[in-house]
Order: C-alpha cells, then structure tokens, then sequence
C-alpha cells in the first residue's frame, strides 16, 4: 500500500484535547504539500484542508480534492455548502476516505461563495444551518464541527450568536471553532474580512462560559504562543491561519507546549530536508511542479541570515520545469552566516 493509500478510519472520534492546537483552513494554502510540510514540525496539531464546496466533491475530481498523504494525520476536511442531502453524501465520503473530522464552514465572507450559499451567510439562518450539521451526523460517525464568525453585517448582537450557537448545539454538535470578527459581507473583500473587523474576543469566552458543555475553539489574529496561552485560560483550542503559514517556524514548539510531548527535534533546515522523499515522490507526477511544494517553506527562515535570499532563489528557480531537490540545496546555502573572522 503506497504511502497515500487511503486506509479505512480506525476510530470514529478524536481524543480528547486534539483540537488544543489546530490550523486553519485555508484556500490555495492549506493544500495537502502545505499540511505535509507542517507535520514534519508537529505530530499532534489537528490540520484542516482547504474548503471544498459539496459540488466539487460530487460532480467533480474527488481524488484532488480529498487525497492526502497518511502521515498528515489528524486531519480535518472543511466542507463547504448548504444543502443538507448533499452535505450527507459529502460527510460519507468523508468518512470513507479516512478523515478524522467533518467541519461545515460558516464563515467564509466571499461573495461568490454567498451567492451559492456558502459561508459566513448562513449565520443569517440558524436552522438551516442545523438541519446540515444534523444530516451530516446522521451521515457519518466521524466528528461534525462548524466553523463560524461571531456575527455578520448588522446580524452582530451577542444574544444572535448565542441564538445561533444554541440551535445549532440542540444538534448535539459539541465542537464550535469561532472566529472572533464578524463579517461585513457587502463592501469588504475576504482579505479586508480578515483585518478591518475588530477582534471581540471576550465575545468567544462568553460562548464558552454560557455554553459549558461545548468545546470551543478560538480564531482570528492570534501570533504567538504567548497569545494562544492566554486565550487557552478561557477556550478549549487555539486556531491559527495566516501566522502558521508566514511564520511556520512556530509548529516546532507546538508538541511540547501543547500537548505534553517532546520538543522537535528536528531544525529548520533539518525540516527542509526531511522533505527530499517526498518531493521526489511527488515529482513523479508531471503535473507537479517543485514549486508546488516548496512555496509552502519561504517563511521558514524568517528573521534568519540569508532567508531573503532563500526565498528569492526558490521563487525564481523551484516553478522551472525539471527543477529538483538540487534547487533547495542552492537555496539552504544562503542560510549560512559570513565567517566573523
């Protein structure tokens, strides 16, 4: 069995504090290169795919879309859509291809996503939203989870989420990943989505607090681990998106701060090689491109001497057809710092 075999599920459930550190999922990012790459620095962070619109995965190639590599696990698909039966169909095949989690994105600003009702927009109907999560627990025994925001456009009072989060817990959904904006849906793009909304996140640690018998999970601006720290006084998780991916140096320490482990030992360079196999398995596949992989790692060496060098050579030199493991090696020679003598 090849190495992205999918093996059928061996547990229906993750163990309990598995969500204490997570990435978030996200589009033209968390690819499954990007998520084999990170696990080389954490064995215990949950990773989420990119979101996948139930239409992709029933009309188009489910093989893109839901293969991953087995060492990626713990590992979550994050589905998007707002049909209940095809939200059901796509939680099977979920299952069925080895997923450890099935979370429905409720939090996605886009407008194309809005106009197939997808997204942030369903926060505006709470029981079509449990009407998914419910068809999608009768669909499977994996987990179902739901990512959402804290409001959307003038839908921002906390007695409408708390109204939300409580019909969509009668569900018996337990696990709530909240991103501490809300949405301006018209006027802002996604990218604003994610930086001009103020962060409320006493709003989160309310639902926690209200709402006890939930797992809650918090997201939005988080940077550091001293951040995560104290969110952790008052949430059962951390969530992290961009920082994870600009500065993914700091999934070397997520093992040992989080989950109780050994620190990894791997360096960063260390990290960079221990892609090799890998890249070379996956080159293999003509429609895979060095690039592919390794733009996943120009953030590794931020701060470091030569990282900008590093980044460069790997940007021109990694999409060239034919290029190889020979062009991170070219690049890893620019971390060496000048002889002081």
């Amino acid at each position: 069995m090849s190495s992205e075999s999918i093996a059928p599920p061996s547990h229906k459930s993750l163990k309990p504090g598995a969500r204490r550190f997570s990435t978030a999922p996200m589009m033209e990012w968390s690819d499954r290169h990007c998520r084999y790459f990170w696990r080389l620095m954490t064995s215990n962070a949950l990773l989420y795919t990119e979101m996948v619109t139930t239409g992709a995965l029933i009309h188009g190639d489910r093989e893109r879309f839901l293969r991953y590599h087995e060492a990626e696990h713990p590992l979550a698909l994050q589905l998007g859509g707002s049909d209940p039966a095809a939200l059901a169909q796509c939680a099977r095949l979920t299952e069925e291809w080895g997923y450890d989690e099935v979370n429905l994105n409720v939090g996605c600003p886009s407008d194309r996503v809005q106009n197939n009702m997808i997204g942030a927009c369903l926060m505006a109907h709470p029981a079509l939203v449990a009407d998914c999560i419910k068809a999608m627990q009768d669909a499977t025994a994996i987990d179902v989870t739901i990512k959402h925001r804290i409001g959307i456009d003038d839908m921002d009072s906390y007695e409408q989420l708390r109204d939300f989060v409580g019909q969509v817990a009668e569900t018996g959904c337990r696990t709530f990943i909240i991103h501490a904006r809300k949405a301006i849906l018209q006027g802002l793009s996604p990218k604003e989505n994610r930086e001009i909304p103020p962060l409320h996140y006493d709003t989160v640690y309310r639902i926690r607090q209200e709402f006890p018998q939930l797992e809650v999970i918090i997201n939005g601006g988080i940077k550091t681990h001293t951040e995560c720290a104290g969110h952790l006084n008052h949430v059962d998780g951390v969530m992290l998106g961009r920082e994870a991916y600009h500065n993914p140096a700091l999934l070397l320490d997520v093992d040992a701060l989080y989950y109780g482990g050994a620190p990894c030992a791997r360096s960063k360079t260390d990290v960079v090689r221990s892609l090799y196999p890998y890249i070379e398995e996956q080159l293999k596949d003509n429609r895979t491109t060095l690039h592919h992989i390794t733009r996943h790692t120009l953030g590794l060496f931020n701060g470091q001497y030569g990282a900008r060098l590093y980044r460069r050579h790997l940007s021109e030199k990694a999409p060239r057809k034919g290029a190889g493991i020979e062009v991170l090696e070219e690049a890893l020679a620019f971390l060496t710092a000048p002889d002081d003598g």
